[in-house]
């Protein structure tokens, strides 16, 4: 991994050197789009609207527009902000891990001590352990200014982006403003079914099903010299898909309740034998 940047965590007189890493990576098979009737690439031009010449990158200036003029901020304009200038990730505040509401958490990154002693870096990921606590910080990074999260994954200490609080909408939603009567007798097959599903999360159970099958197609299309038919690359499909088994079907919630709980328990059953 490469840094994409260097700091310093300060809490009171405390300085804790670090380098920053990106703690996710995008693993999509990239698609770009063709004309489809010769397969020439579709491209998309920055064309100035004035002389109408398409402008290279190093050319291009940002600009805020308030409807009637414009202000064009140039990199050297933006170089001059101070919070841009910054290099520390300054902690505001400790707090309990469990009042962080996930919804609030953006960009993930992990923080590597730099310099020749992590004491300090050990010490504050250990302090942070003991307490049960998430550091509340202020840091800027790519032009931007953010509120994040500086918490303990593992041996390392991560520092997750959060979400200001005015990004983050209100669910307001009609339909759950009226009274809804639950009953204990649904409640409890509810419960039942919760429990039937329950397990340790385990992510590495998981994948991303789409991407191995459009791979599938993509190699597929490669080794028959792109004339592979879509329905003969992933074979016969048995299943009640399309059929239009079911459409309308409306099944009383306390039966799709009891069905659930069963075919699971069926499911685990079958699993262990």
């Amino acid at each position: 991994m490469r840094s994409i940047w260097k700091g310093a965590i300060t809490f009171g007189l405390v300085n804790v050197p670090v380098k920053v890493y990106s703690a996710t990576e995008d693993h999509d098979i990239a698609l770009h789009q063709v004309h489809d009737k010769d397969g020439g690439r579709i491209r998309y031009q920055r064309r100035c609207e004035v002389c109408h010449r398409v402008v290279d990158y190093e050319h291009i200036d940002r600009a805020y527009d308030d409807g009637e003029r414009t202000v064009v901020l140039t990199e050297d304009d933006l170089k001059t902000l101070p919070e841009e200038r910054s290099r520390e990730i300054d902690v505001l505040e400790f707090v309990p891990s469990d009042q962080l509401d996930p919804i609030m958490f953006d960009r993930s990154y992990f923080l590597e001590p730099d310099g020749s002693s992590a004491k300090a870096y050990v010490l504050l990921r250990r302090t942070l352990e003991a307490t049960e606590r998430t550091a509340i910080v202020h840091f800027s990074l790519r032009q931007k200014t953010r509120l994040g999260a500086l918490r303990v994954r593992g041996k390392t200490l991560m520092l997750q982006s959060l979400l200001w609080d005015d990004e983050v909408r209100e669910a307001d939603f009609p339909a759950l403003k009226a009274g809804i009567r639950v009953t204990e007798k649904e409640l409890s097959l509810s419960a039942n079914l919760v429990e039937s599903l329950s397990e340790d999360f385990a992510p590495a159970d998981f994948g991303d099903d789409y991407q191995r099958e459009l791979q599938t197609l993509i190699d597929a299309k490669l080794k028959e010299g792109e004339s592979v038919d879509t329905d003969a690359t992933f074979g016969d499909d048995d299943s009640d898909a399309g059929s239009g088994k079911g459409e309308g079907e409306v099944i009383d919630l306390m039966d799709a309740l009891r069905q659930s709980v069963d075919r699971t328990r069926a499911a685990k059953t079958k699993k262990k034998a």
